[in-house]
């Protein structure tokens, strides 16, 4: 691209256009005015990629040509609205340059009172770690990532403790087997490396069964976490974390059970003296207090989660979103034909208002330290918003008018006349904020009134001090507010055919901004399914678990549950006696989850500054919740035990 006129296409874009034809050398128009020789095609960038949505790339003077603002801002120091990407040289570190370049902008002149910094981030830390809170990074998706390993390894250890309990539960009827084998010369050191291979048998035979679940399930989970994951079949790495992570769960699952069933002495096993300890069913009691202390805990961070989402849903916004709906247009098609844009709108009555504003209602678009007031302090340089908009846009978005009045064509004065958010008012300090007057850029601007907090950006952070102004120079986004007395498609029809009769040539995209708001919502739903599945699957296991234990252990208990009913014990006495021990391990299990829970998502929670609280209600839900499911899966077993004929269960004894 070495000329002004040229431009490279993606390779989608280029089928899109031409076909199976050669994009090289062809010439497109931009914007019904440019014309441009394609020079190239470059292969799409991936799914997962910041530049996903590129579809054509060109020379930055191309650029500057169509527009000139954005020739005259580009050489504003103070101007943000671009990103600037620079490839270091082979050695040079970014800490060194960042340093360099940090104070670069004070050192000019007319350095601005609030002393920015600059400083370079690498691409490859974007998006693992593109956090930052003043200038500091904070963190970002490496959290998730971080948070989402630590939940696979638990849970991977629920499964353990699955083997490790029912292996060491079901010693009794391995101990002869145990015991032939050392009077025939068996050393220890090979029962051990016997009952480990058992294990990574076990180990290799699910991970084989669970890779087939894993390419079946990657659709439901690419749906879920919004991504395009698929499994690395031909890279060495993947094998190769395949085979440790086997052998680390073979060994971890296998080495309590080896230890424990080779430590038999065959004298005691032969001749039928062997019984476990006092306390040889403390460590299986130990695992299951450890397994549903994992659940509980992740129990609770979901309900919390899930909480925390609708606490910020339920959040007042400040305007009304349904039936709005935007359009990207560019400044000049919309200066030239706005009058009758708006006319024949209304006219088709299937749309209620119209206006215009510099960016999405959906986030902030422009801000400005350079605001003063009377009576704001020396070295005071706080943040404000800029919002332009048209006279109609309050009533277009519903807006919430606290104090004073909205934007009217009636008051000549309004191009000069500011409306301010509640923010805003309170930062400045204005206890009657109606005629006060604010001065920007330079200008003096009256406020004229005051409006409700609008949620453009994140709804968990406070809402920035904001203000809004007539501008129709610069608006590029059209707001249009659809009648609810019409079906949404034909309203859609209507709008795209007036749209057509001025832009024929510039595509129909719109976008609703109900859908857009609730994006914001996203990263945290994901989290929020994500977790739920990882609490389920938790639980599952540790119910396996128990259910595996409470079958064995009323196996065990056969004759003395025949005794019993001989002697007059009834069906709930016996499910009482079955049950009665898991129930107190719950409980404990709850006893340890709480706090842990508590202190766990308190934390979590800090990172949001409108946030919920975490309430008592949610830790006796999640408990009694654990405690049902938990006594339910026991049930089945009692019950089965204490109902069986006590002739049988003393004979087959």
């Amino acid at each position: 691209m070495q000329d002004v006129n040229t431009i490279m296409l993606s390779n989608k874009l280029a089928h899109d256009l031409f076909g199976e034809e050669e994009a090289l050398n062809k010439i497109i128009t931009l914007n019904e005015k440019f014309s441009v020789k394609i020079t190239g095609v470059y292969e799409d960038f991936p799914h997962n990629s910041d530049f996903k949505e590129v579809s054509f790339l060109g020379p930055w003077t191309l650029y500057e040509s169509q527009d000139p603002w954005v020739k005259n801002a580009a050489h504003a120091w103070d101007e943000n609205s671009w990103q600037i990407f620079t490839q270091l040289k082979e050695g040079k570190d970014f800490d060194i340059v960042s340093a360099k370049i940090k104070d670069i902008r004070m050192k000019l002149d007319n350095p601005p009172g609030y002393k920015p910094e600059f400083f370079i981030h690498p691409m490859s830390k974007w998006h693992l770690y593109g956090d930052f809170k003043n200038g500091v990074n904070t963190g970002g998706q490496i959290t998730y990532v971080w948070l989402f390993g630590l939940i696979g390894i638990f849970v991977l250890l629920l499964a353990c403790i699955n083997f490790m309990n029912l292996a060491t539960a079901r010693s009794e009827k391995r101990a002869r087997e145990v015991g032939i084998r050392k009077s025939i010369g068996s050393a220890r050191k090979q029962l051990i490396f016997q009952f480990v291979c058992e294990s990574l048998l076990t180990v290799t035979l699910g991970c084989v069964l669970s890779l087939v679940l894993v390419q079946l399930m990657i659709p439901f989970f690419n749906d879920v976490a919004g991504k395009q994951i698929s499994i690395l079949w031909t890279n060495g790495w993947f094998w190769g974390a395949i085979v440790a992570f086997t052998l680390i769960t073979g060994l971890l699952s296998g080495s309590y059970p080896a230890l424990y069933l080779s430590s038999f002495q065959p004298v005691k096993v032969l001749k039928g003296t062997f019984r476990p300890g006092r306390w040889a069913s403390l460590p299986r009691k130990v695992l299951v207090v450890f397994q549903f202390s994992v659940s509980i805990t992740l129990m609770i961070g979901i309900t919390v989660v899930f909480m925390q989402i609708k606490f910020a849903q339920n959040r007042p916004i400040g305007y009304n979103r349904s039936g709005l709906i935007e359009i990207n247009m560019k400044p000049d098609q919309l200066r030239n034909n706005f009058e009758t844009l708006h006319h024949d709108l209304l006219n088709t009555r299937a749309v209620v208002n119209m206006s215009e504003s510099l960016g999405s209602i959906t986030s902030d678009y422009g801000g400005t330290t350079d605001v003063k007031w009377p009576g704001k302090a020396d070295g005071f340089y706080p943040l404000f918003m800029t919002n332009k908009v048209s006279h109609e846009f309050g009533k277009t978005v519903d807006w919430k008018i606290k104090e004073g009045r909205d934007f009217s064509r009636e008051h000549v004065t309004d191009n000069a006349a500011v409306i301010l958010n509640e923010a805003a008012v309170k930062l400045i300090g204005f206890k009657n904020p109606i005629n006060e007057t604010i001065k920007f850029s330079g200008k003096e601007y009256k406020i004229i009134g005051v409006v409700e907090n609008l949620i453009k950006e994140s709804p968990f952070k406070p809402v920035k001090p904001s203000f809004f102004m007539l501008d129709y120079n610069v608006v590029n986004v059209v707001l249009i507010k659809i009648s609810p007395d019409i079906t949404t498609a034909n309203a859609l029809a209507k709008v795209e055919a007036i749209f057509k009769k001025y832009y024929p040539a510039a595509p129909f995209e719109y976008r609703f901004v109900d859908q857009q708001f609730a994006e914001k919502f996203s990263a945290e739903v994901r989290v929020g399914k994500l977790s739920g599945f990882f609490a389920i699957l938790a639980l599952f296991i540790s119910c396996l678990g128990i259910f595996g234990l409470a079958a064995f252990m009323a196996d065990q208990r056969t004759k003395e549950i025949g005794i019993r009913k001989v002697l007059g014990a009834s069906i709930p006495m016996l499910w009482k006696l079955l049950s009665k021990n898991f129930v107190v391990l719950v409980i404990i299990s709850c006893c340890l989850a709480v706090p842990v829970g508590y202190y766990l998502m308190n934390n979590w929670l800090q990172k949001y500054e409108y946030r919920t609280e975490i309430s008592g209600w949610i830790f006796l839900l999640t408990c009694f919740g654990a405690l049902a499911i938990s006594l339910v899966t026991v049930s089945y077993q009692a019950i089965q035990a204490a109902m069986m004929n006590p002739v049988k269960s003393l004979k087959r004894e």
